[in-house]
């Protein structure tokens, strides 16, 4: 969104609770996620099979003209649809391999696949991408002190090859738990919900993201989009999910970092509204 966009949320929202504001920008932030889970949920209950177009293939068509919107409509800049399409494109490929792996499952067909993963579920990883980059303009978020960056590349990049190598050799998921604690503890993030700013250090935002992220895998599950291989007795997504998508975080994180270089500061600092440009 433009800064003229971001403005005008700010406007409509200015005489409300500040409780209030937060959730209205987070869900506007998370507007994409959003609409593709409503998405999924709805053709869930309505679709049927004798309809000439699949399931699958109508959530990547509805995926598709939802980003040539928000892109129209200024919800998203180009740069941030690029370093988007990165994550969608490294979700994707994460997708074929796990899918082939046996690690889950989808359980219905369509055309619009790739090695049997349906390409909506690409959208699904630029939905944590999109959230990321809205959420920096919305609430005007600075990262303080912020780590070296080729630091955090090798990070994402070691996080990116053990989902991957695990099934190889040695899973060292509890290394990189370590890692982002090491690398990122004493940042935080200032946001500013109006002028005042409130902080939180980062790894306790990808925690507390995480969790939304396993919610989502639920209803994914429960609406029998996909499937895992193991999941608890009582159909819930394995706990160790929520794990998974605590570190694909960072790498979707450092990925969106590529083109918002103007909220990270490698000092303390005494933060302030940034203009969204």
């Amino acid at each position: 969104m433009t800064s003229d966009g971001v403005a005008k949320l700010e406007r409509m929202t200015a005489g409300w609770p500040g409780v209030m504001v937060f959730f209205a920008k987070l869900l506007w932030a998370a507007l994409f996620g959003v609409m593709i889970l409503s998405a999924i949920i709805a053709t869930r209950l309505i679709w049927n099979d004798d309809w000439p177009l699949a399931r699958y293939d109508a959530l990547v068509v509805f995926a598709v003209v939802t980003q040539i919107v928000f892109i129209w409509r200024g919800l998203e800049t180009w740069e941030e649809a690029k370093v988007i399409l990165i994550f969608h494109i490294t979700g994707t490929l994460m997708e074929i391999f796990k899918l082939a792996q046996g690690s889950w499952d989808y359980p219905d067909q369509g055309i619009l696949e790739i090695g049997g993963v349906p390409l909506f579920s690409g959208f699904m990883y630029a939905s944590v991408g999109s959230f990321i980059a809205r959420a920096i303009r919305f609430f005007h978020i600075q990262f303080a002190p912020y780590p070296p960056f080729w630091a955090t590349y090798v990070l994402a990049v070691a996080i990116y090859a053990n989902f991957y190598t695990h099934h190889y050799t040695y899973d060292i998921r509890w290394v990189l738990f370590a890692a982002t604690l090491v690398l990122f503890w004493r940042t935080r993030i200032w946001l500013f919900i109006r002028r005042k700013p409130i902080a939180i250090r980062l790894p306790v935002g990808a925690f507390a993201s995480a969790w939304l992220l396993w919610i989502a895998e639920n209803v994914g599950t429960f609406t029998q989009t996909w499937s895992y291989a193991v999941q608890g007795d009582i159909g819930l997504v394995d706990i160790g999910k929520f794990g998974s998508w605590y570190l694909l975080l960072f790498v979707a994180f450092v990925t969106v970092t590529l083109v918002v270089r103007d909220a990270m500061y490698d000092a303390e600092i005494h933060p302030s509204p940034r203009k969204c440009d």
